[in-house]
């Protein structure tokens, strides 16, 4: 993959969450955020795919989503303390929890 798609990829999640993408060389090495964000630390990661699971609980909370609900993926590791779980949810959703 080359630097200019995955440098895209930051600058448009920055642009849709009302952030500011920081270059690399203002990041040191991982301790600030790909977006610098007023209520939110942002790391975006670019795929070429992501796995047919993951969108596969995405459609099934999709399906499930009734009355405004909204659609959220709880992946959660054996052994790991449940409030360390990652949540999923789409970006549209992300935004409109955010006041977008």
């Amino acid at each position: 993959m080359s630097n200019a798609a995955w440098k895209r990829t930051e600058r448009r999640v920055a642009e849709l969450l009302g952030g500011q993408r920081l270059p690399v060389s203002g990041r040191g090495r991982g301790d600030a955020p790909d977006v610098e964000h007023e209520r939110l630390s942002i790391e975006v990661k670019r795929r070429q795919s992501l796995p047919a699971w993951l969108h596969d609980a995405m459609s099934q909370a999709e399906a499930a989503a009734r009355d405004g609900k909204l659609p959220v993926v709880v992946l959660h590791q054996s052994g790991q303390r449940y409030d360390e779980a990652v949540c999923v949810l789409r970006l549209d959703d992300l935004r409109r929890l955010l006041g977008g």
